[in-house]
């Protein structure tokens, strides 16, 4: 084999490794939330509060929360369905923020902390 072929196979291979990297790469779960993925948590956290629902709601994000990028793609899917219903950038900043790993555990603290007694009740 050639020296150029050689090179020319090494990059390939170098390639070949650097997209295998990307595609089973994970995102950093240290990336801030944006102030309107913040506001929406807040909202649906406090939505729950407010309804009573913190215990039943916990139990279904503690056992759900592995399967939250599949809930992103279910809502992806539905968006036009839901937009009927829904308010549309909603819906779209939801699935966005479910494709997160860690917007779950967020969601639980939040509910957490306005379900506490002491803390200032949600409106």
């Amino acid at each position: 084999m050639n020296p150029q072929a050689k090179t020319q196979l090494d990059r390939k291979l170098d390639r070949l490794k650097a997209s295998f990297r990307h595609a089973f790469a994970l995102g950093s779960p240290d990336k801030p939330l944006t102030a309107e993925e913040t506001a929406l948590l807040e909202k649906v956290a406090k939505t729950i509060v407010r309804r009573k629902m913190s215990g039943p709601a916990l139990l279904f994000l503690e056992s759900a929360g592995p399967m939250n990028f599949l809930g992103s793609q279910a809502l992806h899917f539905l968006a036009p369905i839901l937009d009927l219903a829904c308010d549309a950038r909603e819906v779209e900043l939801a699935a966005h923020l479910l494709e997160r790993r860690d917007a779950i555990s967020r969601l639980i603290a939040m509910i957490d902390a306005f379900s506490t007694p002491g803390t200032a009740a949600p409106q």
